[in-house]
């Protein structure tokens, strides 16, 4: 028995049974999955072309931090709601709650096409943020309860794969629209589209809808593992570092990229969306196989905890490169750097997601904890919003923003190392 599989069997409760799927619908499910973490990442990333496109500005007024506040606006509200939602997807389910989630979503975005005003932008996004928050904590309880071990680092490869390829889809996408169509035509057209996934959403996914019994018998598995436990552990809370430190460089690129490659660069707004999807396709290829490669590793005996920690260290380390394409003086180069520095990065998302949400951590506590991470992760992203456009006005360069994701990415590098240790897991009182 591995590492992984003695800490999991110590840490894992029975919880009340559930009919086992097929191996063909439990992959169905991680695809509906898959492509609804990519259609939210088109919904809450399109905002980045927009604010790369001057009518779109000039129509709100907007200066350089509030464009940085309209980037970030999202991310509070989807921060704060993700501790909710982990608690109820330990408690509901996944299928009921995602398909009402999905849909406010979805209209909310084709609704911000309609905004006439800066505070009516603000807050449609804050209300995206907070209907999206129900993303994470939900797929990954639904992964922990229907994947192993042996195969959780290809399933989250391939769900976190969705989710960049929503930015490598979405940035091109968006950017089209707004040159051909404007920018109120994109948002109603990216809002409305992906209603459509409520179809085999609604069919495929088995009803997981605990019956009162059942209930009961969630809450006590639940409650085996407690708030107290999961706070005094320091697995979690340098989980939080390590997910706002991936995080930041992953939503500067979202929201700032297409802006620094037009404005610095000179690109056009079309084909600042390409390069900007290409370097959210690269980190999304990598992170499917960089999460199979781990497993591989894995099944052949290698320690679970240290495979993957030496992935996410690799990650992030060579992301680092990212300064190369602060640095240089011609657009070639930069974007080489901006593509192949976030594509590295993809050595660590699969792997820190199999690292620190299932496999150091409790299964009765996983919606809990996807959730509190979330919300640092959520905070990565309004402060590389918001700071980004900080630094950029005081600095009147991209310089002094990239380098700030490298401080991030070092960081998360170390505590990596230092902090992700079985023995720091959260508790299980076993009374």
């Amino acid at each position: 028995m591995t590492q992984d599989s003695t800490l999991t069997a110590a840490i894992a409760p029975k919880a009340p049974a559930r009919p086992a799927l097929s191996n063909g619908r439990r992959w169905a499910v991680l695809g509906l999955l898959t492509l609804a973490v990519l259609i939210s990442f088109i919904d809450r990333t399109n905002i980045s072309a927009a604010i790369a496109d001057k009518p779109f500005t000039d129509f709100f007024k907007m200066s350089p931090i509030d464009r940085g506040t309209l980037g970030s606006a999202f991310f509070w509200s989807y921060g704060v709601v993700q501790l909710f939602m982990g608690w109820m997807v330990d408690r509901y389910g996944v299928k009921w709650l995602y398909a009402v989630f999905f849909t406010v979503w979805c209209a909310t975005t084709a609704l911000t096409g309609m905004a006439s005003s800066f505070a009516m932008l603000l807050g449609l996004r804050v209300l995206i943020g907070a209907a999206e928050a129900v993303v994470i904590p939900a797929s990954y309880r639904w992964i922990r309860d229907n994947f192993d071990d042996s195969r959780a680092g290809t399933a989250i490869g391939i769900f976190t794969g969705g989710n960049k390829l929503g930015n490598a889809i979405g940035a091109p996408i968006a950017a089209w629209l707004v040159m051909h169509y404007g920018w109120q035509a994109m948002f109603v057209v990216t809002g409305l589209i992906g209603v459509v996934w409520l179809i085999p959403w609604l069919t495929v996914v088995p009803n997981d809808l605990p019956n009162r019994e059942a209930m009961e018998e969630t809450k006590r598995v639940a409650n085996t593992v407690t708030w107290s436990n999961i706070l005094r552990s320091p697995v979690v809370w340098g989980s939080l570092v390590i997910n706002f430190s991936y995080g930041y460089f992953g939503f500067y690129c979202a929201t700032w990229m297409p802006s620094y490659l037009v404005e610095t660069r000179g690109l056009s707004l079309e084909e600042s969306g390409v390069f900007t999807g290409l370097s959210f396709a690269g980190v999304a290829l990598v992170a499917v196989f960089a999460g199979w490669l781990a497993d591989q590793m894995i099944a052949k005996g290698r320690d679970p905890i240290k495979v993957r920690k030496a992935f996410i260290i690799g990650g992030f380390l060579g992301a680092c490169t990212v300064l190369f394409s602060a640095l240089t003086d011609k657009a070639s180069v930069a974007v080489f750097w901006n593509i192949i520095s976030l594509s590295i990065l993809g050595f660590a998302t699969a792997n820190l997601q199999a690292l620190c949400r299932l496999a150091l951590i409790p299964k009765p506590a996983v919606g809990r904890v996807t959730g509190f991470q979330q919300v640092a992760t959520s905070l990565s992203g309004g402060t590389a919003a918001a700071l980004s456009g900080w630094l950029l006005q005081i600095s009147g360069g991209y310089t002094l923003p990239m380098a700030m994701i490298f401080v991030f990415l070092v960081l998360g590098a170390a505590t990596t190392w230092l902090m992700m240790r079985p023995e720091w897991s959260p508790k299980v009182n076993e009374a």
